[in-house]
């Protein structure tokens, strides 16, 4: 076994293999003397010990020349006997608790090298729980289905989080291996592979990432320094990561470096940032200005795609760095979520308290993305939100389901088991034509009816915390107060849980009216020449009705659309007293789409009359002014 300094290493962490061996490389601040253990194949027997050296700064490194591609290793800290793995770990196929593995990425043959990435406009996101996503919940049975959403029009997956985590099933929010897949799901290469399938079928694939805390079981970065984590930022998780105390430096570079990891040798399409109002950072340069800019790097000439959960709404986040922002290109838009959801069921309570579910509400986040931005919000006193103006349509994402919101009614249900086909189908219309970034939550293509509770493999005393914590959660709506002394609510913890949250595949063929929707919505998303320029500046409004509302996309050669929804009763519209309503010069609206088309499992469109206007029933139609004959204008004969 031989020490090598002079190294040429992709990452500042972590263990990389190479021609000869491999060099190790990591962050331990607060230790006097560490030791690389390499481990027999049982995991259990040492092969050989060999003590790294001290850089100075807390960094340790060596090479070793016996260190090849799939032995077991960890490291012993100040001689004690328990054996730690990587905290830059690129696989633990044992568990978190196990030894790590030696990984070589290039061993992985690319049959797409030549993919050049995705832009934001035009992208169709698509997110999933690998776990849940197929019965086998492996990135091997995954791969299988990419063909099916290339059918429907997805061009952009979102990954829920991969970072290795306690137990053997769980949302992966509480990740502690950061740079490790998760073994369930498969091996490292799996996860390429699947990313390569995904890029010959012309898909993207982007990965959520946790940066805000550490998962409460398994965490072995404390073992190494104490400097993780802040004492002056607490989350709602656990401890916030020290961003920006004494010591940083290494942990936002342990970071950083993580993002880069992920873009670079897994070639993933970009980064979802999870809850980035949790990631406190008073440095003069905020870490997500630092992270875009190192991922776009690592990305090279590859376009990719970063965008972010906040809870707070603040646009900087996709301003540029050299104008104060984070340079990131995209944010959930929860105000779309919440004021269709109050539309679709009726239910306002906790945090949709916030929102009518009126025509206007959701007319104005077609129109211009947050509702809040910056007003009082009297449930959370305070002001809440950014403006917008200024910003792009398509860096807004919309859904009507996602995991989390899915998760937060007490039965785990999904939004069209809420309400009537009718109105869901109205308000699928309007979320897939607007010009914002759609995203489907698994399943939601084909109407499934599995539900996606919250779950988490942990030990008993964690489990019953956890439980209890989740279980407070669901009962802060008024109507599932009581809920969970008579087994109402999903335990965390069960398996049987996870189990129930899986996708039932055979529900795609039994409900093809519902993917026949998706799939048409999209393709005319697409293909339409006016709908798909996803421009805001294009696009007018107005409130018709109690329950109603029409969208105008301005064409430059006047071929307007118009997106007519009514949540409500069949309503008369007379008179018909509004603008927007009357077609271009020399054109007449006449009916493109509905969606109470029988083939979507509606029931039927009447006739459209232009000079006896009729909006059915929670029914979304679209309208093209079509060119017409001539006729009288006033004094004027319209050509």
């Amino acid at each position: 076994m031989a020490v090598r300094s002079d190294v040429t290493r992709k990452l500042p962490v972590g263990a990389e293999v190479r021609d000869g061996g491999t060099h190790f490389r990591l962050w331990a601040p607060n230790c006097q003397h560490v030791e690389l253990v390499l481990l027999e194949s049982d995991g259990v027997s040492e092969r050989q010990v060999m003590p790294l050296e001290a850089e100075g700064d807390g960094y340790y490194s060596g090479f070793s020349d016996q260190a090849h591609a799939g032995n077991l290793y960890g490291f012993s800290l100040d001689e004690h006997k328990q054996l730690y793995p990587d905290p830059a770990s690129r696989f633990q196929p044992r568990g978190v608790h196990g030894p790590s593995q030696l990984i070589d990425p290039s061993q992985y043959q690319w049959k797409t090298s030549g993919w050049r990435g995705c832009a934001l406009k035009g992208q169709v996101a698509y997110e999933l729980h690998l776990g849940t996503f197929t019965p086998q919940g492996t990135w091997a049975a995954a791969t299988e289905k990419l063909p099916h959403l290339k059918d429907v029009g997805v061009t952009l997956v979102e990954v829920m989080p991969i970072a290795a985590f306690h137990g053997e099933f769980g949302w992966g929010y509480d990740g502690v291996a950061w740079y490790a897949p998760f073994h369930i799901y498969g091996t490292p290469d799996d996860a390429r592979r699947f990313i390569d399938e995904a890029h010959a079928l012309g898909i993207g694939v982007i990965l959520d990432v946790v940066y805000n805390h550490f998962g409460s079981c398994g965490n072995y970065t404390g073992a190494y320094s104490p400097f993780y984590f802040s004492t002056r930022h607490p989350t709602e998780w656990g401890d916030a990561i020290n961003y920006d105390g004494e010591q940083a430096g290494p942990v936002r570079e342990f970071v950083v470096s993580n993002a880069v990891y992920w873009i670079d040798e897994f070639r993933f399409d970009g980064l979802r940032l999870d809850a980035t109002q949790a990631i406190y950072d008073d440095s003069p340069k905020h870490l997500l200005a630092e992270l875009s800019q190192a991922a776009r790097a690592a990305a090279g000439e590859r376009s990719i795609i970063l965008s972010a959960e906040n809870e707070s709404q603040q646009v900087c986040h996709v301003e540029p760095v050299d104008r104060g922002g984070y340079g990131l290109d995209a944010l959930w838009n929860d105000d779309f979520h919440h004021t269709c959801r109050v539309a679709a069921t009726g239910h306002a309570e906790f945090y949709y308290a916030d929102y009518l579910g009126s025509p206007q509400e959701i007319l104005s986040a077609v129109r211009h993305g947050y509702l809040y931005q910056g007003q009082y919000a009297p449930r959370q006193k305070r002001r809440r939100g950014s403006p917008t103006r200024g910003k792009q349509a398509a860096q807004f994402l919309h859904y009507l389901q996602n995991h989390d919101q899915v998760a937060n009614s007490g039965r785990a249900l999904r939004l069209n088991l809420m309400t009537s086909p009718g109105c869901y189908r109205a308000l699928t219309a309007v979320m897939l034509l607007g010009p914002e970034t759609p995203m489907l939550f698994m399943g939601q293509e084909f109407g499934a009816t599995a539900p996606f509770s919250y779950f988490a493999d942990h030990d008993v005393d964690i489990a019953k915390l956890v439980r209890e914590g989740r279980w407070g959660y669901i009962r802060r709506f008024p109507r599932t107060a009581k809920w969970g002394e008579h087994g109402e609510l999903a335990d965390p913890s069960s398996r049987e849980t996870f189990e129930h949250s899986k996708l039932d595949w055979s529900e795609c063929k039994r409900n093809e009216p519902t993917l026949r929707l998706h799939r048409d919505l999209l393709r005319l998303r697409r293909e339409d020449p006016v709908i798909s320029q996803q421009d805001w500046t294009k696009l007018d409004g107005a409130v018709v009705g109690a329950e109603a509302f029409v969208l105008r996309w301005m064409a430059d050669d006047e071929n307007d659309r118009m997106l007519c929804v009514n949540l409500g009763r069949d309503m008369e519209w007379s008179p018909l007293t509004e603008p927007l309503a009357a077609a271009p010069r020399g054109r007449e609206w006449q009916l493109l789409w509905s969606s109470e088309d029988y083939q979507y499992g509606g029931s039927g469109t009447p006739a459209f009359d232009p000079k006896g206007w009729v909006l059915p029933g929670q029914t979304a139609i679209v309208l093209e002014a079509a060119a017409a004959e001539g006729e009288l204008t006033g004094n004027c004969r319209t050509e």
